[in-house]
C-alpha cells in the first residue's frame, strides 16, 4: 500500500520521509531559540516573548529543578496550566532538565487528577492557582513531592502582573484559598534559577519526552509513551505539510487549542517553533467577546482550531468584521471538519481549511491534506514515513475503495502503553502496526476518508470520552441500578454525552444525575442528556448493547 501514495502528493510535496536532524525536543529547541533570538516566539496576555526570553526563563527553570528538587533524569514532572506563557517556559525548562512531561488538562477533576498523578509516578506538579485548592485535596494521595504554583500574571511586567493578580484574586474571585506550606512559586523558581548552574540534559531520542494521557476503553486514561525520536519524527513528517504556505519567522499564529493537547504541543510547540514563528496563546477561546478583542490585535496569518470552534466564531458578528486579508492558513483537527463548518470559514474569512487527522498515540498526525490542494471531505493523505493498512474483522487486508480498520506504522508511533504491557499489545501489533480504531477508506487518488469509529467513543469538541468512565460514575450514584452511555449529535460540539439509565429509586430525576457527574467528570464528558429506561438492550451473556441506544439504530 506504501508504494500506491508515492506518486498522490501534489507539486511541492515529496512521498520520502527526511528524518529529523535533531538529537532530541532539547537540541530542536535551543537551535531554534538561537537562530531566532530577537524574533517573537509566544504571546499571552498582552505581553510577549521572544525566543531569546524563552530560552532564558526555560534555562531559570531548569537550574532550579537540577539545583533545588530532588527531582533527576526520567523523573516524571506534572504540568496543569491552559494557554498562558509559563506554559512553553514550564514544558521546555522541564525537558532541559531531563525530566518527562506530564501534560495535564487544568479542568480534570480531582478524581481525574489523582488517577493521572498515580499512574504517571509524577514527583512534581507545576499547577495554576486557580486549582491549587484541588492539587491540595489531591497531592497527599499520591508520590508528588515538589509543587510550583502558576499565578496568571506570572511573568507580566509591573504594575500589568499587580493588576492582574488583584483582578483575579479580588474582583473576579477565581483563586480558592488553599494551603499548600511545601509549595513554591513559579516566579521564585525562575528568580532562584537565575543564579544557579544549568547543567544542559541531554536525553537520547529513545528516551521519553512526553507521557500523553489518552482515554482508556477500561474507563481509566492510559499514558502513551511519546519519545523525543517520535515526537521529532511526526514534526519532520507534519512540516512539508505546513510550510507549503508558510515562511520561516513571518508568520502570527493564532493558538486558542490547548498546548497540553497533542494536536496544538506537536504544532506550536514544534513545528512553528522550529521554523521561527509566532503562536497568541488563547487561554479561554469560550469567552467569545475576549476571544474576539485579542484577534482585533493581530495582522495574523495562521489560524489552528477545530468544528466547533469555526462554527462559534463564524456565529459572531464582530467575528464577520474582522479583516482576514493575511489569512493564509486554517488547519483543522481534533475532531472531523464538517462540510458546513468549512462553507463558513471560506465565506467568512476566505480561507479554504486544511483538515489533518492523528490519534495520540502517533504524536500524533498521521494524514493531512495538503495546504495546496486541500479535499474538504477528507482527512487527506499520509505523511510521509507512515505505512497504511486497511482491514477487515478477520485483519485481511482489503482492496482499494473498501471500508474496514486503519493500521498505521511509522517513526511517529508511540512505543506503548505506560506501565500497561497489555493494553499496548493490543494496540500494537509485534510487527508495529498502530490499531486505530477508525473505519476508513481510500479514493483512487489516496485521499483518506472517516467512514466511522469502530470504538466506542464519543468525540466531544475534539476531546474523546469514553462510555465505561461515565458509566462507572454514573453506576456510583445509590439510586441507579444500570446505565448505559453514548453519543449523540450536536450542533456545537458534535457529539455530547447521553445516559440511559435503569433506577434503582424511582425518586431519580435527571438534573439529579448530571449534577452527580459534574462533581465528578470534567465538563465535557458530563452527561447532556438522561433517559430513564425500564431495561437495557443486552446481549446472551447480558453484556449492554451501546450500539442498539446510537439515534441512528434507535430514532424514536
Amino acid at each position: 500500500m506504501s508504494n500506491f501514495f508515492r506518486d498522490k502528493y501534489p507539486k511541492g510535496l515529496s512521498a520520502d520521509y527526511q528524518p529529523s536532524p535533531y538529537r532530541s525536543l532539547v537540541d530542536l529547541f535551543e537551535t531554534a531559540c538561537h537562530r531566532f533570538d530577537r524574533k517573537p516566539a509566544f504571546s499571552g496576555l498582552g505581553q510577549t516573548l521572544s525566543f531569546g526570553d524563552l530560552e532564558q526563563h526555560s534555562r531559570h527553570f531548569a537550574a532550579y529543578l537540577q539545583n533545588e528538587t530532588g527531582l533527576r533524569p526520567g523523573d516524571r514532572i506534572a504540568i496543569q496550566l491552559p494557554n498562558i506563557l509559563p506554559y512553553p517556559v514550564a514544558i521546555f525548562g522541564a525537558m532541559r532538565a531531563g525530566l518527562v512531561v506530564v501534560n495535564t488538562n487544568p479542568l480534570y477533576t480531582a478524581r481525574e487528577m489523582r488517577h493521572q498523578f498515580n499512574d504517571s509516578g509524577a514527583k512534581a506538579l507545576v499547577v495554576l492557582e486557580t486549582i491549587a485548592a484541588t492539587a491540595q485535596e489531591v497531592v497527599p494521595d499520591t508520590d508528588i513531592e515538589e509543587i510550583i504554583v502558576v499565578g496568571l500574571g506570572d511573568l507580566l511586567p509591573m504594575p500589568r502582573r499587580w493588576l492582574t493578580e488583584l483582578v483575579v484574586k479580588y474582583v473576579q474571585k477565581r483563586v480558592p484559598a488553599y494551603d499548600l506550606p511545601q509549595s513554591v512559586s513559579f516566579r521564585h523558581c525562575l528568580a532562584t534559577g537565575s543564579r544557579r548552574r544549568f547543567s544542559p540534559a541531554k536525553p537520547a531520542g529513545d528516551d521519553l519526552a512526553v507521557l500523553q494521557y489518552t482515554g482508556g476503553t477500561t474507563g481509566l486514561s492510559k499514558g502513551a509513551m511519546l519519545t523525543h525520536d517520535n515526537i521529532l519524527a511526526n514534526i519532520a513528517q507534519t512540516r512539508p505539510f505546513l510550510m507549503l504556505r508558510l515562511g520561516e519567522g513571518q508568520e502570527t499564529v493564532i493558538a486558542p487549542l490547548p498546548l497540553y493537547h497533542i494536536y496544538s504541543f506537536t504544532v506550536n510547540c514544534g513545528v512553528l517553533l522550529e521554523s521561527g514563528n509566532h503562536s497568541v496563546l488563547i487561554p479561554n477561546p469560550r469567552d467569545m467577546d475576549a476571544f474576539i478583542a485579542e484577534l482585533k490585535k493581530w495582522q495574523f496569518t495562521v489560524f489552528l482550531g477545530i468544528n466547533t470552534l469555526f462554527v462559534a466564531l463564524c456565529q459572531q458578528e464582530s467575528f464577520r468584521q474582522l479583516r482576514f486579508n493575511g489569512l493564509k492558513m486554517t488547519v483543522a483537527g481534533g475532531m472531523a471538519l464538517t462540510e458546513d463548518a468549512a462553507r463558513h470559514w471560506r465565506e467568512t474569512t476566505g480561507c479554504v481549511i486544511t483538515e489533518g487527522y492523528g490519534m495520540t498515540e502517533s504524536s500524533p498526525v498521521i494524514s493531512m491534506n495538503p495546504a495546496n490542494a486541500p479535499r474538504i471531505g477528507t482527512i487527506g493523505l499520509p505523511v510521509p514515513g507512515t505505512e497504511i493498512r486497511v482491514i477487515n474483522d478477520e485483519g485481511e487486508d482489503l482492496p482499494l475503495g473498501e471500508s474496514g480498520e486503519l493500521l498505521v506504522r511509522g517513526p511517529q508511533v508511540m512505543k506503548g502503553y505506560w506501565q500497561k504491557p497489555e493494553e499496548s499489545a493490543e494496540t500494537l501489533s509485534a510487527e508495529g502496526w498502530l490499531h486505530t480504531g477508525d473505519i476508513v477508506r481510500i479514493d483512487e487518488d489516496g485521499y483518506l476518508h472517516i467512514v466511522d469509529r469502530k470504538k466506542d467513543m464519543i468525540l466531544v469538541s475534539g476531546f474523546n470520552v469514553y462510555p465505561n468512565e461515565v458509566e462507572n460514575v454514573v453506576c456510583s450514584h445509590p439510586k441507579v441500578l444500570e446505565c448505559a452511555a453514548v453519543g449523540i449529535p450536536d450542533a456545537k460540539s458534535g457529539e455530547v454525552v447521553k445516559v440511559f439509565v435503569v433506577r434503582q429509586d424511582k425518586s431519580l430525576g435527571e438534573q439529579e444525575v448530571i449534577d452527580f457527574c459534574r462533581d465528578k467528570l470534567t465538563g465535557y464528558k458530563v452527561p447532556k442528556a438522561v433517559e430513564f429506561r425500564a431495561d437495557l438492550p443486552k446481549t446472551n451473556v447480558g453484556k449492554i448493547l451501546r450500539r442498539a441506544l446510537r439515534p441512528d439504530q434507535n430514532p424514536a
